[in-house]
């Protein structure tokens, strides 16, 4: 399955501004604590992207990261990471054994193979060791988010490029990882009254892969829609009210002790 790609060197000199948002908390708290639980000395992000969420953990192991994108890299690199290398997620140029704990956060949609990526997470990975996939599924129907309403084809087009929980999940038991689990990292919710909503940050083309894949008349005829609903409720003397509810999932498997 080749997804569609996003230039992500472009987007790279902007991309942090979506944690000023929400910094999710929850995440990095979920990554820390399985950080600390595994006692992990060598941690490796695949999908680093600017290396938010390594610099994060940097404090307490050695980390590494891996991405396809030298602008998101060079971002990464401002933040004291060394040890960062660009490639692809389904070859992953380290040696057996080398981790202890292997991590993305949404990104694995991102990668062309994703099953591949989870098999050389299971390579790199010491006894004991685990693999951390934290992100959104658009297959569960359980989240709400405006964008895809306003903006057509990018539900559709995320559910091609996200593989299902439950397919993340079983490619994990196939490949060998035991103890496999899922639970909630995270919780974003937001309100936009009116006007309100123009000011969201990820409404912004570069802020997030559903918006950047769009051609700019796609884009613009989805905030055209976006205007027009505002402008009726007005006119009507209603308050338009533009929600997000999305949950990201922690999915994390262990490699079996013998």
């Amino acid at each position: 399955m080749m997804n569609p790609r996003v230039n992500y060197d472009q987007l790279a000199a902007t991309y942090n501004q979506r944690y000023t948002t929400s910094g999710m908390d929850g995440v990095a708290i979920a990554l820390l604590s399985l950080a600390q639980e595994l006692d992990a000395k060598r941690i490796l992000e695949v999908g680093c992207g600017t290396g938010h969420w390594l610099s994060i953990l940097q404090s307490t192991a050695q980390v590494y990261g891996l991405d396809s994108s030298f602008g998101m890299l060079r971002q990464a690199s401002m933040q004291k990471l060394r040890r960062l290398v660009c490639g692809q997620a389904s070859y992953l140029p380290f040696p057996d054994q080398a981790f202890d704990l292997v991590f993305c956060v949404n990104a694995i949609h991102h990668f062309g193979q994703p099953r591949a990526f989870i098999s050389e997470a299971r390579r790199l990975l010491t006894p004991g060791g685990a693999l951390a996939v934290v992100g959104l599924d658009p297959h569960g129907h359980r989240d709400s988010w405006y964008v895809y309403h306003y903006f057509e084809g990018t539900y559709e087009t995320d559910l091609n490029r996200f593989p299902s929980w439950e397919t993340t999940l079983d490619w994990m038991v196939a490949t060998g990882f035991d103890r496999v689990e899922q639970r909630q990292a995270e919780r974003i919710t937001n309100l936009y009254t009116g006007r309100q909503v123009l000011d969201d940050p990820f409404l912004k083309k570069e802020s997030c892969s559903q918006l950047a894949l769009l051609t700019d008349e796609a884009y613009a005829a989805g905030l055209n829609r976006i205007k027009a609903a505002i402008e009726k409720s007005e006119a009507g003397g209603e308050a338009m009210v533009f929600s997000n509810d999305l949950t990201l999932a922690l999915l994390t498997g262990r490699v079996p002790v013998r």
